[in-house]
């Protein structure tokens, strides 16, 4: 069969008993195009089974991250996403050349997932869906090859350095001609597989900018490679001219040196990014004891986790109580006891000793929240700030300068000293490489998002960076975010005949529909007995519903009597029933420790600070006056919140806090938004960034990375930039030999590398 399709057709005329078609068929069926072996391997991810463990589901689009292998530089990374980009059903694809990485995101309806996989394929680059353990085997693949390509070259410099002492410094003044012929012969036996096998990688990449029309960084050093070769082999054969068999062997090392340390260094940036992942297990245990592969539980399944394990999947706890070890997703180490009700995570730890607790599934393996926090970080990579796309366009336009100037130096050369023209010109091509300049950003960038996991920040937009170092003025919300949001019903003042019992089963069932922090201080107070209909949620305000065809509301004076004004006690709301005014509940909301401290911080940073509160003004002053805020706005719905926001100048960089729904808008529409995370999940996914364990000072650091993250840009592309122009000048005067060249080039990329991995290994203090 020349395809499956066909296999399928004929097994089911046969099937059918029509095999008589076959007989009476007057000619044969219409040729049908083979399917490429490759084609029909990668149509395997189209299965929906398949496709659950690697494809998020965003409305009518599906996103998937890809690991990708055979991209070298800015360039491989710009192809793919020219490609892709114009393929129809295609919404979006973003590479990361530091991590080796793809982000797509296309509609299944349009376009399937193998054909994009075949097009990636087709540029000459390998793609599929990323796991992290087939990641850490393709480095250790790519590492085992370099090693080789790396020895054979290394072995043969040696041996070609040392027939080149013979030749060049005539060590033997009185050897024949015909030894010293002999041993340019030697030289290029040994040269050989250096050009042919170690310098492979080189012409591969190459080869796929030449024939996209693009030109990277490995295009000058592949010619050089090349032309240096022939103009080698010739010299040999006719025995005149000059050889640079040396030089070939120690390029293609150095060079090889280079990559295998860059690959290292991106291996250390994409697999630290990924450690999360690496604690949720394979593995889970079902109830009756059978061991089954996590990735095959479904929603309302129930597993076992037994004492000292990890757990696979999101889960609620179905046993009486657990002892957990968030410190995956919160950094404290503390045991956290849970409750039967309460959610455990995947990648977190039974602390337990002694006993084993069961969960029901509420998550599947690839929607957990460490899956999802691994994808916003990965997404958070793939974004390109404004400094990274213009080196980017840079990069590709210098290597075009570059080729030109190295043409136009063997031109001027080959008039003055036609013997020295051609390793002058080789050592421009290999000294001016851009590849320091197109990892300046990127590796920089994957550090740093690395380093704003470790502070337990999530990262949701690509900005972050960039906008964080240029805050102007920080505008916060009071209740969760300055306080600690754990409120408690301290006192409850009755105005009516009602019980005590009767106005909290009442105000725990109206706020039972609310998500704010105060609402949640009524969860303990729910009964089922207690029946709310027709309700209405007035964010920011209150709730209001039928309580025995009686309208039930609970909120603010303003929400439930309709008025306003400066009769409301301190910390607390109201209920009422009809109209009639039937209980005051007093609350507590301690304010954070920190907080003091981290408006000081920003005060001494001039930066503008604002308290935006939906709450009264005497809380909203007082909260205000013991930090140390001078301008405080209050009694604000999220309309008026925004609006506020929309009165400043765009120049004048707002940084907005918050953690409530009622704060989503002013989130959404600030330049750079933190939720906290024990917030609404509206809130979460308003924001910019999300600190996953609620402490303040973790902004103050995330700024003090993002400072220190820009100067390590600065820095990469001030050497990259300076080193180029340093070396371009002395090259074409012929003042820099090619091994030297290869050397600088090397040395270059790995500096910029090395000074990248500093925010890997800082303390933000």
């Amino acid at each position: 069969m020349c395809c499956p399709g066909c296999e399928a057709v004929a097994i089911t005329i046969c099937d059918s008993g029509l095999l008589s078609y076959y007989k009476y068929r007057t000619e044969p069926a219409k040729t049908v195009n083979v399917i490429a072996d490759q084609l029909q391997n990668l149509v395997h991810y189209d299965n929906e089974d398949i496709q659950s463990e690697f494809v998020h589901k965003i409305e009518n689009l599906s996103e998937i991250m890809l690991s990708l292998e055979g991209i070298s530089c800015a360039a491989c990374a710009w192809l793919i996403e020219k490609k892709l980009s114009h393929q129809k059903g295609v919404v979006s694809i973003r590479v990361n050349i530091t991590t080796s990485r793809a982000l797509l995101t296309w509609n299944q309806t349009t376009i399937k997932l193998s054909s994009l996989l075949l097009s990636i394929h087709q540029l000459g680059y390998k793609a599929a869906p990323f796991e992290i353990d087939s990641l850490e085997n393709s480095y250790n693949q790519s590492m085992k090859k370099y090693l080789y390509r790396l020895g054979i070259a290394g072995l043969a410099s040696m041996q070609i350095m040392m027939l080149a002492i013979v030749l060049y410094f005539e060590v033997f003044s009185d050897l024949d001609k015909e030894f010293k012929h002999y041993f340019r012969w030697i030289s290029l036996i040994f040269a050989t597989p250096v050009i042919l096998y170690s310098a492979l990688p080189f012409y591969l990449n190459a080869y796929r900018n030449i024939k996209s029309g693009i030109f990277g960084v490995d295009l000058p050093v592949s010619i050089a490679l090349i032309f240096s070769y022939i103009a080698s082999f010739i010299a040999t054969v006719d025995n005149k001219g000059e050889v640079f068999f040396e030089s070939i062997s120690m390029f293609t090392f150095f060079l090889l040196i280079g990559r295998f340390l860059e690959i290292q260094a991106r291996r250390k940036a994409s697999i630290e990014s990924s450690n999360r992942l690496k604690l949720v297990p394979a593995l889970a245990n079902t109830i009756t004891g059978k061991q089954i592969a996590a990735n095959t539980l479904q929603l309302g399944d129930r597993i076992r986790i037994f004492s000292g394990e990890y757990i696979p999947v999101d889960g609620k706890i179905i046993s009486e109580y657990a002892y957990i070890d968030e410190s995956i997703l919160t950094g404290e180490t503390i045991p956290i006891a849970k409750q039967c009700g309460d959610i455990a995570y995947a990648g977190t730890l039974n602390l337990d000793t002694e006993k084993s607790f069961d969960l029901e599934v509420v998550s599947t393996k690839n929607n957990s929240m460490v899956s999802n926090i691994a994808r916003l970080q990965d997404k958070v990579q793939m974004s390109k700030p404004k400094i990274a796309k213009i080196a980017d366009i840079l990069a590709r336009y210098f290597v075009i300068i570059i080729l030109l100037i190295a043409a136009c130096t063997w031109l001027f050369w080959h008039k003055l000293k036609s013997d020295d023209a051609f390793w002058i010109m080789l050592s421009v091509l290999v000294s001016t490489c851009p590849c320091a300049f197109s990892l300046a950003t990127p590796a920089a960038l994957t550090c740093a998002t690395f380093r704003m996991g470790k502070l337990n920040i999530l990262l949701r937009k690509g900005h972050v960076f960039e906008t964080l170092c240029k805050v102007k003025h920080l505008i916060v919300d009071k209740t969760g975010t300055l306080t600690h949001g754990y409120i408690k019903i301290c006192n409850v003042t009755l105005h009516s005949t009602l019980t005590k019992e009767n106005v909290l089963g009442i105000a725990g069932a109206l706020e039972a529909y609310n998500n704010h922090p105060i609402a949640r201080a009524f969860k303990q107070y729910k009964n089922d007995s207690f029946k709310i209909n027709n309700v209405k949620n007035f964010i920011g305000s209150g709730v209001q519903g039928y309580y025995q065809g009686k309208l039930a509301k609970i909120g603010n004076e303003a929400f439930v009597f309709g008025s306003s004004g400066e009769k409301i006690e301190q910390d607390s709301i109201y209920l009422s029933l009809n109209g009639e005014h039937v209980a005051t509940f007093i609350y507590r909301d301690p304010i954070r420790s920190e907080s003091k401290k981290f408006i000081e911080c920003f005060k001494n940073l001039g930066v503008k600070i604002t308290l935006l509160t939906g709450d009264s003004s005497i809380n909203a002053n007082n909260v205000a006056k013991f930090i140390g805020i001078d301008n405080v706005i209050s009694n604000l719905k999220p309309k008026d919140k925004l609006s506020y926001l929309q009165k400043f100048n765009k120049n004048d960089i707002t940084m907005v806090i918050g953690d409530g729904i009622n704060d989503a808008p002013i989130l959404a529409g600030s330049h750079i938004s933190i939720a906290m995370g024990g917030g609404s999940n509206l809130a979460k996914t308003s924001a910019d960034m999300v600190l996953l364990e609620d402490q303040l000072n973790r902004i103050l650091q995330a700024r003090e990375l993002a400072l220190k993250t820009r100067r390590i840009i600065f820095e990469n592309l001030a050497w990259s930039l300076g080193y180029n122009f340093f070396i371009l000048p002395l090259a074409v005067s012929g003042l820099v030999v090619p091994y030297l060249a290869v050397i600088g080039m090397s040395s270059s990329s790995i500096i910029v590398l090395s000074n990248s991995l500093r925010l890997l290994k800082e303390k933000v203090t």
